[in-house]
């Protein structure tokens, strides 16, 4: 299927998506709500993000006992993808760049389990194409196109110190990414791969900054590898609007990326998000647009 028929799907259901947020905010006190309301109230040092503990999601920390529930749409435009025809089973390993466009439909689950314990799920339905490089004569398609199970992947997020008025909060997290479609080589996952990391995360009345750190363990190729890198910057400009910035990568693929949140209320809120690649084999450009749903 084209990844352009998805596109009006993809509208509809965000639509959707959007006008549940909207009428489920409106069943809400706003009067009576922590973080909205009250956000200014807080010390100066978690009024930017809040009480909880630090999640994948950018700028999103889930609290004791809230379920944390967000459908995303993310759309990829790589014009210098790198690929190699030996990938694709055509034996010429030299590294060609092509044009890659994907689709992706996807699902966050987190939970926090105590005020320093959060628990995640994610997982995705990915529709990819990769236009080959015209300099590449080892007989892969000119186009391929592959549909199905994106990646699926759970973490633990712990925060083993928290934050006070004197010193930056610390947190680890550990990452699982689940093998499955093997001969997928655009969407599916070839092996087991395991991410650990750790981060701190400081507030001021000039906003909140993050570091975060991991190193990746990778079954098929059996060993370590420096995983992602992360500087990032959070403020919260008003009751209902908290904006984010952060430069992440890992070796030789950087974004930028930007995000803005809009919280009609404590237990709703839209992402709109947006990464921008610095370096030649990062993704060029990915949007991403989604509502968050808290559950307490």
């Amino acid at each position: 299927m084209k990844i352009g028929a998805f596109l009006p799907a993809a509208l509809c259901l965000y639509m959707f998506f959007f006008s549940a947020g909207y009428l489920l905010a409106q069943t809400q006190d706003f009067t009576h709500v922590e973080g909205i309301s009250q956000y200014d109230q807080l010390p100066i040092y978690l009024r930017d993000r809040g009480a909880g503990t630090p999640t994948s999601m950018f700028a999103t920390f889930a609290r004791r006992g809230e379920l944390l529930v967000y459908p995303f749409f993310e759309y990829y435009f790589d014009d210098n993808a790198e690929y190699a025809p030996e990938e694709f089973g055509y034996g010429l390993d030299v590294d060609f760049r092509g044009r890659y466009r994907a689709s992706e439909y996807l699902i966050f689950l987190g939970y926090g389990l105590t005020d320093r314990i959060a628990v995640e799920l994610e997982a995705a339905y990915i529709d990819a194409s990769l236009q080959k490089s015209r300099e590449d004569t080892a007989g892969v398609p000119n186009r391929v196109e592959e549909s199905g199970l994106g990646d699926v992947q759970t973490q633990v997020d712990f925060m083993w110190k928290k934050e006070t008025e004197s010193r930056p909060g610390f947190s680890s997290y550990f990452e699982v990414v689940y093998p499955h479609n093997k001969g997928k080589k655009l969407i599916g996952t070839s092996d087991w791969e395991f991410k650990g990391g750790v981060g701190i995360v400081r507030g001021s009345r000039w906003g909140t900054f993050q570091i975060r750190a991991a190193v990746e363990y990778v079954s098929r190729e059996d060993k370590f590898e420096m995983g992602e890198l992360a500087v990032e910057y959070i403020k919260r400009v008003s009751a209902h609007w908290r904006l984010y910035a952060g430069v992440e990568g890992a070796q030789d693929e950087w974004e930028f990326i930007t995000e803005a949140q809009w919280h009609i209320n404590d237990n709703v809120f839209f992402k709109f998000n947006n990464a921008i690649g610095i370096t030649s084999k990062a993704t060029d450009w990915a949007p991403e647009i989604g509502v968050m749903f808290a559950v307490h």
